[in-house]
């Protein structure tokens, strides 16, 4: 598994039309082969900070996603307005966390 963490940054002028984008965008990539989960969202406005949070199957999937058409378009519109801020995590095992008395405990 792949994991995308970060933040995009960009004008808190272009905030209205970024968050367009990403929500239309998001719905085909959410029902991708291989996204496990897709989140873009506003962090901060005043400052155009987005947190970025992506879980993808593996490499191939993030890949397939990176060509596919309208995520080439949606780069192409927004390459030069945004300055991002991501980092890969390979991840070798997933559990779930489970919460006792509102404290986390690993099972």
């Amino acid at each position: 598994m792949l994991i995308l963490m970060g933040y995009i940054h960009l004008d808190p002028s272009d905030l209205h039309d970024f968050v367009t984008d990403v929500e239309a965008i998001s719905l085909g990539t959410r029902t991708e082969e291989g996204c496990l989960f897709y989140g873009i969202v506003l962090e901060d406005g005043p400052t155009g900070r987005f947190l970025v949070a992506q879980r993808w199957q593996d490499r191939e999937s993030l890949t397939a996603h990176l060509e596919r058409g309208e995520t080439l378009a949606f780069l192409e519109t927004w390459r030069d307005r945004m300055k991002v801020d991501l980092q890969a995590y390979d991840v070798l095992e997933e559990r779930p966390l489970a919460m006792a008395n509102g404290r986390a405990s690993r099972q």
